[in-house]
């Protein structure tokens, strides 16, 4: 049952792949990946239950996914309804009390013992206190719709634009940074060159991060010579992470 439900144990935690979620709960991988980042819950919450992974698809493309734990699938399944869905969270539960409860006897659990319900009681408290998250839930996803919708459109787009069209886009979101501070920042931030003849092209770091491309342009000079000019271009990847950096956001490009 449990490899059926793709439960595992990693850093001696009980967790799930939001793939396996969204397999198991017939989801887009994409819809539960929307939820997970619009559940609204606290820092410490999502830092204790929620783990930002990666794996490759078929195309051998790296690819975004979390790793939760009990609580964090209970809080992201909660908006699941129906009797099909409630017979796999119980499923799930069943799952990681069995597993948790093997840790624990084998004395791996430590510290994370402490999160577990020990009775109703406190399995109804908790229950409480993840329906006040889920009550907060469907309004958040739907004010940060438009912003979802803009960011999947950028990243997923092929047009690169000028570091120049980057901080015009910044301070469309409310950030006030012109063209020269941004090419400043961008250097003192490890994301491109700071001297010599690749000054702002972009760091091997950046190039990794998929956040650049450099555009190449043979230019015939009329002594019959030739020039090729490099210019950095930032990747719709790059446009979603620096605007999400500047915010505050959760930046990790995924």
């Amino acid at each position: 049952m449990n490899n059926k439900l793709g439960i595992v144990v990693k850093d001696e935690k009980v967790v799930v792949s939001s793939r396996d979620v969204a397999r198991v709960f017939e989801k887009p991988h994409n819809d539960v990946l929307k939820t997970i980042r619009a559940l609204g819950c606290s820092e410490t919450f999502a830092l204790g239950n929620f783990s930002q992974s990666s794996y490759f698809n078929e195309q051998n493309r790296e690819m975004p996914e979390y790793l939760m734990t009990r609580d964090g699938f209970t809080l992201l399944a909660m908006g699941y309804t129906g009797a099909r869905a409630m017979a796999f969270k119980e499923q799930y539960i069943k799952a990681f009390n069995k597993m948790e409860a093997e840790l624990k006897d084998r004395g791996m659990f430590g510290e994370f013992a402490e999160q577990i319900p020990k009775s109703m009681s406190e399995a109804l408290i908790l229950a409480g206190q993840l329906e006040e998250k889920r009550a907060a839930l469907a309004a958040k996803v739907e004010q940060d719709a438009p912003k979802v919708r803009f960011a999947e459109s950028v990243e997923t787009s092929h047009t690169s634009i000028l570091i120049g069209d980057l901080a015009k886009l910044l301070r469309q979101n409310g950030i006030d940074i012109g063209q020269n501070r941004l090419f400043s920042w961008l250097r003192e931030s490890g994301f491109l060159m700071k001297n010599g003849s690749s000054r702002n092209m972009p760091t091997q770091r950046a190039m990794n991060m998929k956040l650049f491309e450099v555009k190449e342009r043979t230019i015939n000079n009329p002594d019959g010579t030739v020039r090729i000019t490099r210019t950095t271009k930032v990747t719709g990847r790059g446009q979603v992470y620096f605007v999400n950096k500047f915010l505050g956001v959760d930046a990790v490009a995924q």
